[in-house]
């Protein structure tokens, strides 16, 4: 098993929708901001990195389990942690929480590609690139 990280995300008003609580889209907004300040933060290779190679990752399958509302001004802590690697792809398992409580407001897990910008096709992830992420 990898390392579990995890990022703090307070619920801004830009993020409820008309039942008073977070749309269901910006869970996956959250987990972005999460992963791009880990990538810096607890893998040491941002994303700017991985643009300075010509490469990007790309979402190719999401899957999100809602058990609790987030609402306005709660801290939502993101967790993370890859399951997996293969060829040109990651599997990424996430948890949001409400750090209040400890419950879960949702879980699921993201399939990223590595794509290579300059060709659109994906890319294979090298050796460096795997033991920057397989802590």
């Amino acid at each position: 098993m990898y390392s579990i990280f995890s990022s703090e995300i307070v619920v801004r008003p830009d993020d409820i929708d008309m039942n008073n609580h977070v749309h269901y889209t910006k869970y996956l907004d959250y987990l972005l901001a999460a992963r791009y300040e880990q990538m810096e933060r607890d893998y040491k290779m941002s994303m700017e990195e991985f643009i300075e190679r010509d490469l990007t990752w790309v979402a190719s399958t999401a899957h999100i389990e809602y058990k609790r509302a987030l609402k306005l001004n709660d801290i939502a802590v993101v967790k993370t942690q890859l399951e997996s690697f293969s060829g040109a792809k990651c599997r990424v398992n996430f948890w949001i929480e409400i750090k209040a409580t400890g419950k879960p407001a949702s879980s699921g897990y993201v399939d990223y590609t590595l794509v290579s910008i300059k060709s659109g096709r994906p890319a294979r992830l090298t050796d460096d690139i795997i033991e920057k992420y397989a802590i």
